[in-house]
Order: C-alpha cells, then structure tokens, then sequence
C-alpha cells in the first residue's frame, strides 16, 4: 500500500502545474490587453501558432490520404504562405471550432484561421484581418424532393404535418440567416461538422442544408443526389482573428495578404481545390478599402504584380470516395494510435483519481467538522456537473487567472478530479460496511487512529470495493472522448475527423468501436473474476 500510495504521490507532483516563473505554456505571448508583445515573441521564436479544426472537412482544413496524422486544405496552405511572407514557421493546433476563439483568449494559439466570418460582434472583442476569401450561403436539397424548391418551401409543414428540418454547422452564419429565416416555422439542427448535414439530407433525415459556398462546390462530386436551390445569398468574409490588442501581429498579417493576392498566389491556392469564383474579384476592392477592418496601412502596401501574373490553375478533382477493406486498410494504424493517447489518459488519471477518492472519503468519514464540510460540498459540486465544463474551466477559464494549463495536464487533472467523486463515494461505502469492531480492535493493540484506518480498515475496503472501481474504470475510458473539447486528439476525434474527411462512417465506426471493446472488455472479465473470487467470502475475516 504504501509503494502504490508513493507511486500516485509522484504522478499528482509531475501533473501539477509548475509556480508561474517557470511554468511552460504553449505560446510564449502577449496577454490579452497586451498590444504587440505576440508578434514581437513570434519574431523572437520564428514560429506562429495558429488554431483551427480539421473535423469541418474540407476544403478549409483535414487529413491528408496518403499520411492522415497530417493536415491539408486551402487554409493550411494559406498558412503555409503566410509563414514563408512573415519568415515564421507556422504551427497547426487542433481545436473544436466552435471554441476556438476561447483557445485565442486563453492564449492557447496567436491566430485563428478556420472560415470564420467577420461580424462587429467578434470585431469588438478580437482583432481582425482583411477578408481572405468571400462567401455566400448556398441551399441544398434532395435532386429527388420536389418539396423544396425554394426558400419559401421551408416554411411550409412537411406532408405529415411536420417542420421543415434544416441543417447547419453549429455557431456558423448559416445558422443566424436560417433561424432568422424561418423563425418557428422550420426546424434547424446544428452540426459540428459539415458534411454532417450534407450526408443527413442525403439520406433524407433532413430536408434540405445551408452551407458555405466552398463547402458547396469542393463536396458536390462526393453528394451527387444534392441540387443547389436557388443563387447564393447573404455574402460575407473570412477573416483571420488574433487577440485584441495585437495590432502590429494583425498588420504583419494584412501586409502579407495583400502581397498574396496581388501576387496571385491566393487565386494559385483557392484554384487547387476549386473554389475560387467571381465573388474573389471583391477581395482587390476590399483590400483598398481595409479601414473597415480596422487597418489603415492596406491600401498603402507597394506590390510588384509583375513578379507573378494571375492565373487560373486546372480545379483539382474530389478524390475518389474510399469504401471497405481499403478503409481499414489505410486509417486502422491511425486509429490505433488515438487509441493509445485514450489509454494513457487512461492509466494516468485513474490512479490519482483513486488516491484522492480514498483520501476524500477518510476525511469524511473520520476527520473534524472542517474537514468534512468541504469534502462533502466538494463531492457534491463535481458530481452535479458535467465533466465537459469542468474541463472547459480548468482550459479556457483559469488562464485568465493566471494560470496556463497545457491541454495533456488539462485532460489528466479534469479526469483525476472528477473522477475522484465517485470513487470517494465507492471507498466510502466500503469503508461503512467492515464492522466497527475492526478498528477498536486495532486502537486496543496500541495502533494510532491513522494506522487503524490505513493499515486495518482502508485494505480490507479496497478488497470489497474492487468490481465497482474496475466498471469504473471501464466508464472512464469512454470518458477520455470529452478531452476534445481541450483539444486533444484521442479516439473518438479521431473517428470524427476521419469519417468526415473520408465519408467512410461505417467502416470507421466499427473500428473504432472494436477498440474500444478490445480495450474495456478485459477489464470486464477481471471484474467478473474478481466478483466470483470474492463472492460469499465474509468481510474482515
């Protein structure tokens, strides 16, 4: 006992967040007041860490065919450019998207490149670049639904009676123009990905979706039975969003774009994965009128458009859509390798959450009023809220207090903590049930109250109490899914971003659900062992 309680007291030390002089952080930067520190500190280490998530799918950003552990997309080759005009070596850091504007307040990454829109909202809160690409919202359904034919035709009740059902990417600008559309007279789903919704009308769960207009043309060869319905509306821009404050970072960032676009280059790459249109002429307008963005210097930027003309690049064909043994093929080592980052998760958070949960319950059950009053409130809270915002607290939220936990930390210490709860409460019930003659037994031998706890009554719970903690063990794996939202890439997300890249869902859904069963089913059967050994054995005997 005391070796493992040794083991586990080294784990927690090597967890814990090193004092603030020395603390490492994954970006040394500016705060968020701070006004030029990040590019000052990007200059200095000749990298820039930018944030965005290849679950959306293409063509913004997923994972290559031929090495899926890698990433590509026209916003990676964006970034790519951008670092070769501001001499940094640009770094992807996998976020969800809808939190990826809280990785930028956190100071997690230097700038978000992902199709978010410019909006004055965000533009009040962060600072924003000159549009890199212009967009529109295209409505598809159905070739085969003569139901919808036009906007109108959401509003109007399906033939049994229901709502319309209308997909759209969560916290997307297709989600404001469709709710705001319909108002109640049509259903909108949100989804995390954008294929999602395509593959939902497709199979006709959903009547029609409201994408962007690159996403509209770079999968229209992977959705055949989809037709756009009617022109693109309500234009708008990506942008590239760094922290407010960090001006001369957002400047360096303009500089570069406009080089780009004069240059050709961003024709070059939108034209690689066919999405660059007529509505990308606006960008040279846009790029002399840049005060609206909040840059003064755009317009005054000296290019030599002489040095690369544009021109227009063949549109490079959708690959073809992979389907069965060639999916497990190629993506099962991939998977396997998530599948170990779940396991670690795993094996390290669980042990700290048993020490604590044993300790928890001591205190409760044998310390002072002070002590147990606390405990009880602290069991209580963790068990009264979900794992995922806790997580969300220690990752985004204690950074603004100062404290900047790295996400594998994040991951071990919100699993450790919240799982200390419900093994407290597990000890705690064993500990109840060895008879209260136990440990005056030990106290007449001349042990102190600590040694009778500890080496007569804590043993034999842990004895009784092994089946429950195992089946524990076995939830906590399935649980490590929820670090995704702290940006790790652990099985489940790795399911996610694969089946959206490939559309091979059912080919990745079961190999990704035999890992997990190969990884918690023997655990089961040591728990049922275990229950078999111990069964009608007597208590403290």
């Amino acid at each position: 006992m005391r070796r493992l309680l040794g083991l586990m007291w080294v784990l927690v030390m090597m967890l814990l967040p090193r004092p603030a002089a020395a603390q490492e952080t994954p970006i040394q930067g500016a705060s968020p007041t701070s006004g030029g520190e990040t590019w000052a500190a990007i200059q200095k280490d000749k990298r820039l860490v930018w944030g965005s998530d290849m679950e959306g799918g293409g063509p913004f950003i997923f994972p290559r065919e031929d090495d899926p552990e890698q990433v590509t997309g026209f916003e990676v080759d964006l970034a790519a450019k951008l670092g070769e005009y501001l001499q940094v070596t640009p770094e992807f850091s996998q976020g969800q998207w809808d939190k990826l504007l809280d990785l930028l307040r956190a100071e997690k990454v230097q700038l978000v490149i992902n199709g978010y829109e410019w909006s004055p909202e965000r533009a009040e809160l962060f600072e924003a670049s000159m549009p890199y690409y212009v967009y529109a919202l295209q409505l598809m359904a159905r070739s085969d639904d003569a139901g919808v034919s036009s906007w109108d035709d959401l509003k109007r009740p399906r033939p049994d009676g229901a709502l319309m059902k209308i997909g759209v990417l969560t916290g997307s600008a297709s989600q404001e123009v469709m709710e705001e559309h319909c108002g109640e007279l049509c259903e909108v789903i949100g989804y995390d990905g954008n294929t999602d919704a395509m593959r939902e009308v497709e199979t006709g769960k959903l009547d029609a979706t409201l994408q962007d207009t690159p996403i509209a043309s770079y999968y229209a060869p992977s959705f055949p039975a989809l037709r756009p319905i009617g022109e693109p509306v309500a234009p708008g821009y990506y942008v590239i969003y760094a922290r407010k404050g960090e001006k001369q970072l957002i400047q360096a960032v303009n500089e570069a774009l406009i080089l780009m676009l004069r240059n050709g280059e961003l024709e070059r790459i939108y034209s690689r994965y066919g999405i660059w249109d007529k509505q990308q002429q606006q960008l040279f307008t846009l790029a002399e009128h840049a005060k609206f963005f909040g840059y003064e210097k755009a317009a005054q930027v000296a290019v030599n458009t002489e040095d690369a003309p544009l021109t227009q690049e063949a549109v490079a064909q959708t690959s073809t859509r992979k389907r069965g043994w060639v999916v497990v093929q190629d993506y099962f080592p991939v998977l396997i390798k998530s599948a170990g980052l779940t396991v670690v998760l795993a094996g390290l958070s669980f042990p700290l959450a048993v020490l604590a949960g044993i300790l928890i319950a001591v205190g409760r059950l044998y310390g002072p009023a002070w002590v147990r009053l606390p405990l009880t409130a602290y069991v209580e809270f963790l068990r009264g809220t979900p794992l995922m915002l806790q997580l969300y607290f220690i990752f985004f939220l204690l950074p603004e207090l100062g404290v900047n936990i790295p996400a594998f930390t994040t991951a071990i210490l919100g699993l450790a903590i919240n799982y200390s709860a419900y093994e407290s409460e597990i000890y705690r019930a064993g500990i109840q049930a060895i008879p209260g003659g136990q440990i005056e037994a030990a106290l007449s031998l001349g042990m102190s109250p600590t040694q009778a706890i500890f080496r007569v009554i804590v043993p034999q719970a842990v004895r009784i109490v092994i089946p429950p903690v195992v089946n524990d063990f076995i939830a906590l794996f399935k649980d490590t899914s929820v670090c995704s939202v702290v940006t790790l890439i652990e099985l489940t997300k790795r399911f996610t971003v694969l089946s959206m890249s490939t559309q091979a869902v059912v080919e990745m859904m079961l190999m990704t659900a035999f890992l997990y069963l190969v990884m918690s089913y023997p655990m089961s059967l040591l728990a049922r062992n275990i229950e078999k050994r111990l069964g009608g054995s007597g208590v403290g005997v």
